[in-house]
């Protein structure tokens, strides 16, 4: 079937149905970002592989409605689909529902499947819909009638992680989960995303592309705590294992009929961000149920520092591959062979290379030229640019290693630099290096690390639509809650040991795009009559090209930061190098 072949199809059903508005969110019953197959809705209803974005649906309009990364890569995806992408003006705002609300008439139903909406969009749903007396039904699946070859739930095998590696024990992570939830007079927990479980049970598996997870929930009491998942993923050893935690081992698709039991002297805690509506809607009524954030998500943001350990190691082998990968680019762009996709190929292979490796973390931008301006693009055939000695080249890229996560981004220049080139570059580095630098008083918030790196670069009046950084999972996602580094008012403190990536940037549409990011971890600092201060230790090892540095545009504090910083590059990376690639790596940080 075509892209307008299945909206037909989907239309012809919402007619019969009596659905006047249909709601696909990009998401999975585990709430998501990165989705096993089964549940990649939107880019099978439309085209669009974006990571974040709500498709809506009515007799006389469809729209993707996302944010800014996917403002050029949208339309071009959804050209001839029968849909128009609809800009976003608040990232992960469900704008989309006043639309419906703007554009529906009382008695007019909304639907959506309850396995792909969290509660928190449920609940928008309701909030403002329900007012207008439009129907809401949240249990309603018109694609699966229609996706005749939809891929299988994946059966990949699961595995633990031994506690040299994890820092702390199952058992351990459960008692702690059950003190919070001690705490919050709640009497029992379903945890449903897919890194939270990981984290508690110490497992990890493949079924999520990129993401070292597996399918399942998980069920805490103060008595019990059972695992909902397909038993064939666990082997007889793993499966001992966690019954030897006192871990009883249920299927997968009993969840639901479990919470359905629970009686109504039951507190259940369940995270309306990180819960699907059709999950929760399994709830009886008279159990009490808690909203609040799973327990596990702050515990598992705050890295031990076995976990810290293993991830500083990471970071050397990452930089040994990162080190070869650019030597190798600068060494054959002249030849004309090179293109977007088989360099972030070549850079898989390189860290394929290196002690631990598992998977990328996340499909390699490697945007070049005006490609570089697109935040999240990805190379396909009909856009796959072929590299030449001339312009800026964009790779952000990561690896999943057994001992942690990666996310880096440089910007080289493959040759005749423009002197805007080198002003913007600048401009980012010095928006790099102030968020880097800084020192802040314990309880500060990501929105304040946010300003702190934007203000040189708003100072020339330049800007970026993205937020300057995420948390980082220990061998999980790489994009992890609950602290985030963006302009909104997100009340987590920053604390120590947590993982973060300072990746500011500027984006020139049609010209190049500039994004420098390192991962740091907060520390604790110093104590006065003040207060309790923290800064930031960077843990990302890879140099940073200087060649495209106007040096007029820094402060000694900034160039004495860079020097450094590419000096302990080359230290941390050398013994592990050829002569030739450390000769090479020495020249490429030299001090400016």
């Amino acid at each position: 079937m075509t892209y307008l072949e299945k909206l037909s199809k989907i239309r012809s059903l919402m007619k019969e149905r009596g659905i006047d508005g249909y709601i696909i969110p990009s998401s999975d019953p585990h709430i998501s970002e990165y989705l096993p197959d089964y549940y990649k809705c939107i880019v099978w209803t439309s085209g669009f592989s974006g990571s974040a974005g709500t498709l809506v649906i009515t007799q006389d309009f469809a729209g993707l409605w996302t944010d800014s990364r996917y403002f050029v890569q949208g339309p071009a995806q959804l050209k001839g689909s029968g849909f128009e992408l609809v800009k976003l003006k608040v990232q992960h705002a469900p704008e989309y529902v006043s639309w419906l609300g703007d554009k529906l008439q009382a008695g007019n139903t909304v639907a959506f499947d309850g396995n792909l909406a969290s509660l928190a969009v449920a609940n928008a749903v309701n909030t403002i819909l329900g007012p207008l007396n439009i129907k809401v039904d949240g249990h309603v699946d018109l694609l699966d009638v229609i996706w005749n070859d939809r891929p299988a739930l994946p059966t990949e095998p699961a595995y633990t992680l031994p506690i040299s590696i994890t820092g702390q024990s199952t058992p351990d992570k459960i008692a702690a989960v059950r003190k919070v939830l001690k705490q919050k007079r709640a009497t029992c927990h379903l945890i449903s995303s897919l890194d939270d479980l990981a984290w508690v049970l110490n497992i990890r598996g493949t079924d999520v592309k990129c993401n070292p997870v597996t399918l399942g929930f998980v069920f805490i009491s103060q008595e019990k705590s059972i695992l909902f998942i397909d038993s064939k993923k666990l082997d007889k050893g793993t499966a001992e294992e966690l019954q030897g935690y006192g871990i009883l081992i249920k299927p997968y698709e009993e969840v639901r009929n479990y919470l359905k039991s629970l009686g109504t002297s039951e507190t259940i805690l369940l995270d309306p961000k990180r819960t699907c509506f059709a999950t929760y809607d399994s709830v009886p009524e008279g159990v009490t149920i808690l909203e609040d954030m799973n327990p596990s998500t702050m515990l598992k943001a705050v890295k031990n520092e076995v976990e810290l350990n293993h991830e500083r190691h990471a970071m050397i082998n990452d930089g040994v591959a990162l080190t070869k990968f650019f030597k190798w680019i600068e060494e054959n762009v002249a030849s004309g062979e090179l293109s977007e996709m088989s360099i972030a190929d070549h850079l898989r292979g390189l860290r394929a290379e290196q002690p631990g490796f598992k998977d990328i973390s996340f499909d390699t931008i490697a945007g070049y030229k005006d490609h570089g301006a697109l935040p999240h693009y990805k190379a396909e055939l009909d856009s796959n640019y072929k590299l030449e000695a001339k312009g800026l080249l964009l790779v952000d890229s990561g690896g999943q290693y057994e001992t942690g996560t990666t996310d880096i981004t440089r910007v080289v220049s493959l040759g005749q630099l423009t002197q805007e080139e080198k002003e913007d570059y600048t401009i980012v580095l010095k928006g790099t290096i102030e968020g880097s630098m800084a020192i802040f008083t314990k309880g500060t918030r990501g929105y304040q690390i946010d300003a702190i790196t934007r203000r040189p670069i708003w100072a020339t009046m330049r800007n970026y639509g993205h937020g300057t950084g995420h948390g980082v999972g220990f061998f999980l996602n790489v994009h992890e809650g609950p602290h985030t580094f963006n302009g909104a008012a997100v009340d987590i403190a920053i604390e120590p040991g947590m993982i973060s990536s300072i990746e500011p940037g500027l984006y020139r549409e049609g010209k190049h795009g500039i994004r420098i990011e390192n991962l740091v971890v907060s520390k604790d600092l110093a104590s006065n009559q003040f207060g309790d201060f923290m800064d930031f230790e960077t843990i990302t090892i890879c140099y940073i090209a200087t060649d495209l540095v106007e040096k007029s545009l820094l402060d000694q504090v900034h160039i004495d930061w860079l020097n450094n910083y590419n000096q302990w590059v080359y230290e941390s990376l050398e013994s592990k190098l050829s002569a030739e690639e450390a000769a090479w790596l020495k020249e490429k940080t030299k001090a400016i």
